[in-house]
């Protein structure tokens, strides 16, 4: 099972923390939870009241996801959702896309602050933060209650293209020639973790912006580019086929799904950059209510029903509890400030 499971202990002391949002469009719309992939109900009512925790057993929850459904995203909430629906009276996703992923997360944060609803906030929370293009909305505007998952660049290159058998290769061949660097848009999460693998390689990319990772892959298989540094699920099909090899991963540890395939680290570059997912409500959401929240939707998470999609859909678990993710996002915003300066991407 490709699941990496960080589990946390107790959900710690309150969090002001707020998350990032922004200006934009889109249509939204609310389908039940039930049209998710299928998945078992995972606890009982009791579920979503833990000793200390307020009871919510009897609430309708709105999960928001901030991008169109049929995304990686939504599918991974619609999965989580239905394997929760069980410690709430009702679940009901909801998306509400625009700007990046900001409209739906600054509508989540200016929620009322009960415990009703629940956003599924990404990356985007730090790196629109980090570009200024986030129309005020900030990480603090949320407390967290929990990581989801995570998915680490993996650096991917045309099967047989015989320049590059390792990344040490590829590294080596773009000090001397311009490499031609595919991701899914300019200042997106898969060009800044490109980036920040060139920064501590000391070379440079020629970074080719597409509009999402697809149209990247695309070109790569048509050998107009060099690589793409995207997620493994975003390439899996086309490694399994034999199209594609990933010649390394951003990650600390190897994924179970290519266990063959080394990490950067391994490889002598200290790079470890990805996205990830995670739950947040408004940042004055009570405790107690984070807490019941927290005991449903982690216990959600340890149902086989979502294992056995996150598996199927080359997705990692990675649970963290509302604390440590946390510190992961304010990390997170730190280093694609950094980034984005760099690669002066800063809105002024």
């Amino acid at each position: 099972m490709k699941v990496k499971k960080l589990l946390s202990t107790v959900l710690t002391a309150a969090m002001v923390a707020t998350m990032l949002v922004g200006c934009g469009s889109s249509g939204s719309g609310s389908t039940p939870s039930g049209d998710a992939p299928a998945a078992e109900s995972s606890g009982s009512g009791d579920a979503a009241a833990p000793a200390g925790g307020a009871d919510l057993s009897g609430e309708s929850i709105t999960c928001i996801v901030p991008y169109d459904a049929g995304g990686g995203t939504d599918t991974v909430m619609r999965a989580l959702a239905d394997a929760a629906k069980g410690s709430f009276k009702n679940v009901t996703v909801e998306n509400r896309s625009g700007a990046g992923g900001a409209t739906g997360m600054l509508a989540g944060a200016t929620a009322k602050a009960d415990g009703t609803t629940v956003t599924m906030i990404t990356v985007e929370l730090t790196t629109l933060e980090a570009m200024g293009t986030n129309a005020g909305l900030t990480y603090s505007m949320f407390k967290p209650i929990m990581m989801v998952n995570s998915a680490c660049s993996a650096i991917t290159v045309k099967a047989d293209d015989e320049r590059f058998s390792t990344l040490e290769d590829l590294i080596e061949y773009s000090k001397s020639n311009e490499l031609q660097m595919g991701n899914s848009g300019n200042g997106a999460i898969w060009h800044l973790a490109a980036a920040g693998l060139a920064k501590t390689a000391g070379t440079e990319f020629k970074h080719v912006a597409y509009d999402g990772a697809a149209g990247a892959i695309t070109d790569l298989l048509g050998g107009h580019i060099d690589a793409v540094a995207v997620s493994y699920a975003e390439v899996a099909s086309y490694v399994e086929s034999g199209d594609l090899k990933v010649l390394a991963v951003m990650s600390d540890n190897r994924l179970e799904s290519i266990p063959d395939v080394p990490t950067c680290k391994e490889s002598g570059y200290d790079a470890v950059l990805g996205t990830w997912r995670g739950l947040g409500v408004p940042a004055d959401t009570p405790d107690e209510v984070v807490d019941a929240l927290y005991a449903a939707f982690s216990s959600a998470a340890e149902s086989d029903a979502f294992k056995e999609f996150m598996d199927n859909s080359n997705n990692v678990i990675e649970i963290l509890d509302g604390a440590t993710f946390e510190e992961r996002i304010k990390k997170d915003l730190e280093i694609y400030t950094g980034l984005v300066n760099d690669l002066g991407l800063k809105v002024q």
